[in-house]
């Protein structure tokens, strides 16, 4: 199945869904990673800047867990600006493998890297490393890299089966993940509704690249972006909400919505560091290393097969 047909597929399906719903990781063709990367920017948005200064602070002890002689696998790589910090802390890294679902915003990494790393092994891998992802034969340990708080965008149960799966993948590896912590609503707030409109511009490409790739005619102004904290289950929740009736064509499927329905896009679950450690625990990772900003807004993990 190629992947607009997939994309079609689960976007149909989730449009037939109660309530509606559709994978986040169809947010990110070209132009989707583009804004992704201007959202990363925007001064609301705390986690990459956060993540960013652990990593320049605690690279060498991250390299310390890491150990020498290792292959790089990061999964969801996008510019794969991250990672660089990594590198620069592990010189005898024998491969860095990026994996991303937007294969040419990969390849465009992927080129940089060679040119600034030109010791280091690069092979990108363009696919859904959340299902059906086969990684070359390794050429030293194997260590995973996750940044991002990715890991917030699934359900507590899939979010365990991934790392489960990273498990499977690593072949005895550790990871090390970024994990986003429960803060005030207000500063999440913000961060999901920036002033500027990048994150609403990023939700709504959805439903634009529906419409650019399987020639859907969702109307560019019938749906406004939502972003909301939901406390009782510590996550933000985006949705694309229609603005009123009316009905979308898509690959001969009529689709019809009332003013007030919602697509929901995304979440992002928010952890403490203990509960997080839990959830590790359970999917058969042995925590043993967490750095944190002096603010209490993002964490590092170090984990461990058991």
């Amino acid at each position: 199945m190629s992947g607009s047909d997939e994309f079609a597929r689960e976007l149909i399906a989730g449009l037939r869904a109660t309530p509606r719903a559709v994978a986040p990781k169809w947010f990110y063709d070209h132009l989707g990673s583009q804004l992704f990367e201007q959202i990363c920017e925007l001064p609301e948005y705390y986690p990459t800047r956060t993540e960013l200064a652990l990593l320049q602070r605690h690279a060498r002890e991250m390299a310390e867990c890491i150990g020498p002689d290792a292959e790089i696998v990061e999964f969801g790589a996008g510019a794969s600006r991250k990672v660089r910090l990594l590198l620069d802390a592990l010189p005898s890294a024998r491969r860095f493998v990026p994996v991303d679902i937007s294969a040419e915003h990969l390849e465009q990494a992927a080129a940089g890297l060679r040119a600034d790393y030109p010791g280091l092994a690069v092979l990108p891998l363009g696919g859904d490393y959340t299902q059906g992802l086969v990684l070359p034969p390794p050429l030293g340990r194997r260590i995973g890299f996750y940044p991002g708080s990715s890991i917030g965008n699934f359900d507590p149960g899939p979010a365990a089966s991934l790392l489960r799966h990273f498990a499977d993948l690593l072949q005895g590896g550790g990871l090390l993940i970024g994990v986003d912590l429960v803060k005030d609503p207000a500063v999440l707030h913000a961060a999901y509704n920036d002033s500027q409109g990048i994150t609403a511009r990023f939700n709504l490409n959805l439903l634009a690249r529906a419409n650019r790739e399987l020639g859907a005619d969702f109307a560019p102004d019938g749906f406004w972006h939502s972003a909301f904290y939901q406390p009782a289950l510590q996550r933000i929740e985006m949705h694309l909400v229609s603005n009123a009736a009316q009905t979308v064509t898509l690959r001969g499927e009529r689709i019809g919505f009332a003013r007030g329905d919602s697509l929901h896009t995304e979440n992002s679950y928010k952890y403490t560091v203990e509960g997080f450690q839990h959830l590790a625990r359970q999917a058969g990772w042995v925590p043993r290393a967490v750095w944190q900003d002096p603010q209490g807004l993002f964490s590092l993990h170090w984990l461990e097969p058991v």
